[in-house]
This record gives C-alpha cells, structure tokens and sequence, in this order.
C-alpha cells in the first residue's frame, strides 16, 4: 500500500489526561471524545474511552465495515467494563480508514472528518443530533453566555439539566445515538466514502478543537500540513484564545471555558 503520513496532537482542558483519544494504525485513525460528567450520577469517561480505543483500533485492519467495526467494539467494551445501557459513560467516535482505493469515515456523536478533495473543494462528515435534544436548554445556556453571564451557577445548572436530558434521549430513535453500552448505536453511524484520488488530506478534531478552528476562520488545508508539533502549537493557541480573548463564552458560547483538543491528519506521501 502506498505510503501516507499521519499527525497528531491531544491538549486537555483540565487535568491531564482528559477524556480524548486517538490512536493510529497502518490502516486507520480513531478519535474520541468522551462525555464530562456535570450531572452527578453521570459517571465518567476516562475508562470507558481507553477500552473502547484498544477495542476499536484491533479491529480497523480486519475489513469489516465501519458500523460492525463500531457495533462490535461498543458490545466489547461493554463487555469488559460491565457496563449497563443509560448507566454507562459515552463518547463520540471518528474514524477515518485507507485502503488502495478508497478513504472511508464514519462519525457517532459531535467530532467531525474533513477532507480535501482533488477539486480544491472541502467535504465534512459531522454528526449534528445531539444539539436536538433540550434546545431550549441549550439556546437559554448560549444567550446567557453572549450577554455576559459567564460560567456561574446557573449556567452550570443548565449543563446538568442538558446532560440529564441527554441521558434519557441517548440511543433512542428520536434523540441521537452515541457510543455507550448499546451496541445498535453502531448501526447509526454516518459514514462516507470516496475514492482515494479524490482526497488530497483529512483532518479528524474533537469539537473542542473544530468549533473554535472554525469560529477564528482558520484553514483545515493548512492544518492539515502541520506536523506532531506544530498541531500541539495550533492547539495551545486555542487554548489561548480561550482563557485570553473569550473566556466567559461571548464571543463563541461552550458549553465549559476549556474543552479537550484533539486533532490528527492524514496525507499520501509525496515521495
């Protein structure tokens, strides 16, 4: 298979080592973003996100399709965690995965892929049914953050009563679907394909990357062109930008000040 290059960079918003992950094998890349506990008897992701990713990354290189490769590994983790459906920690999934002909991607839950076609065009694949559930929640959370509010205690009240409402609206036909306990969720990824001529670069981010990268109008052509340390450079100027121009959510309204940052890129090698 011809050669490609892979990059990446992971910052947490807060203590190390945060609830993103990403690993890369000779064949694909996995991200993923595990879900912050705000409600309380919400548990966290940190184990939930380092099983899912072993169990995710084995099974890239066995040429079963994306949603059975999703499917099988959320049953394994499950499995080995023990966990119960609408009890267990989640976190969104992006992959993306290369073969002779064609680049495959598949996205569960609110990071995104994107990729530069041959056209000079930019295709994305993201995930968008998780902002369906509360919106009035959600809008009340955004406005009070551009008025100035900033992260108080009601705004933190807001996060929890989203998250509860997530909680009951996860894996279920009319709220969204995301990696957790459930395996079916697997068989509602969004996927695409294109033929590996038609992709010049791809980009994998968390939102805590994408949505700020977006909001300052910055290039994922070039992004895509910056090596293990200047991704870990962009990053840190994100988190910047954060605590120095933005920090209390006017300007672009978050659900927290800092999320995890994680970005990895793919490119054919030139050579």
């Amino acid at each position: 298979m011809a050669a490609v290059t892979v990059h990446g960079a992971l910052l947490p918003g807060r203590t190390p080592p945060g609830q993103d992950r990403w690993a890369a094998t000779p064949h694909g890349i996995v991200v993923l973003d595990g879900a912050t506990a705000t409600a309380p008897e919400v548990p966290p992701a940190e184990h939930y996100v380092d099983t899912l990713l072993t169990e995710s990354t084995t099974r890239l290189d066995t040429g079963d399709d994306l949603p059975s490769l999703i499917t099988e590994a959320i049953a394994s983790t499950a499995d080995t965690l023990g966990l119960v459906p609408g009890a267990a920690p989640s976190s969104t999934v992006a992959i993306l995965r290369w073969t002779e002909t064609d680049i495959e991607a598949a996205v569960l839950g609110d990071s995104t892929v994107i990729l530069g076609t041959a056209d000079g065009g930019v295709a994305r694949l993201h995930d968008d049914r998780l902002a369906s559930v509360a919106p009035a929640a959600r809008r009340t959370y955004q406005e009070r953050l551009r008025q100035g509010h900033g992260y108080d205690d009601r705004h933190r009240a807001l996060m929890a009563t989203i998250q509860r409402n997530e909680v009951h609206a996860r894996n279920t036909a009319h709220g969204y679907w995301i990696a957790e306990a459930d395996p079916a969720a697997g068989h509602h990824v969004l996927t695409t394909r294109l033929p590996r001529t038609h992709v010049r670069w791809a980009a994998v981010a968390t939102d805590g990357a994408q949505r700020i990268i977006d909001h300052l109008g910055l290039s994922w052509a070039d992004v895509a062109t910056r090596d293990d340390d200047e991704l870990r450079d962009l990053l840190d100027r994100l988190h910047r930008w954060e605590a120095e121009s933005d920090p209390h959510g006017v300007a672009l309204p978050r659900a927290k000040r800092h999320d995890d940052k994680t970005i990895v890129t793919w490119q054919p090698d030139q050579r």
